[in-house]
Formats: structure tokens, sequence, C-alpha cells
């Protein structure tokens, strides 16, 4: 059982940068994707980005693209996603996932193609 710990959420201004951290509980992240979701208040919970388990294929959802990036330090057993040029619309809660695969290609973007979850982290960005 992997257990995946989220951190650097928070409240900042419309404009501003934040980076979420996720490690797993006990366990190496070696060999697992990673990806993170968000579910904004009264909405379903949708798909934010993705990285292979190698980091070197990334895969973003087209609002976040070119403001956010996904990566890893597997020496550091993390993975993060630096926020950039933030906006209100991305107020959220975030939630870090993983699942285990060598492969690249294609990246998973559906919640249940992910087995572990972490417990989310609130972002709150201001206009």
């Amino acid at each position: 059982q992997v257990q995946l710990v989220e951190s650097g959420g928070g409240l900042v201004q419309a404009g501003g940068s934040l980076r979420l951290s996720c490690a797993p509980s006990g366990r190496t992240f070696s060999g697992y994707r990673v990806a993170w979701f968000r579910q904004a208040p009264g909405k379903e919970r949708e798909f934010a980005a993705a990285i292979s388990s190698g980091g070197s294929t990334t895969y973003y959802t087209d609002s976040v693209k070119g403001r956010f990036t996904i990566s890893r330090d597997n020496a550091k057993n993390t993975a993060f996603l630096q926020m950039n040029s933030l906006k209100p619309d991305d107020t959220a809660v975030y939630y870090c996932a993983a699942t285990f695969s060598w492969a690249d290609w294609p990246l998973p973007i559906t919640q249940h193609e992910y087995v572990y979850w972490g417990q989310g982290t609130q972002v709150t960005v201001s206009s």
C-alpha cells in the first residue's frame, strides 16, 4: 500500500505562484507514474497534469498548459507541481495520484487509472 502526502497548498493572489509536493510514505516512488488532479467547489474532480515514472514524458490539460509544470526528483522520492500565473479558477483541492508503470506513454488522465491517492491540499487564488 502506497500512501501519498501532499504539501505546499495555500492562499495566493492572482498572478502568483505555488509549488505543490507529493511524496509516498514509507515507499519509493520508483516505477510509479504520478498525476495531479484537482476538484473545485461544486465541480467534478479533473485531471491537471501527469508525468511518467522516469520523468521523460509529461501531459497537461489545456487549461493549465504553459502555466503549470509537473516534475519529479526520484533521488528525493518526490513529485512536484509548479503553478505559475495562478487564476481564481485554479482554486481547488489538489490531489496527487500514482500508479505503477514503467511505460512512458500514453499517460493516463482518468481517475480510475490511478490506484493510490493523497488526501489533498487546498489551493485558493484570490482576485
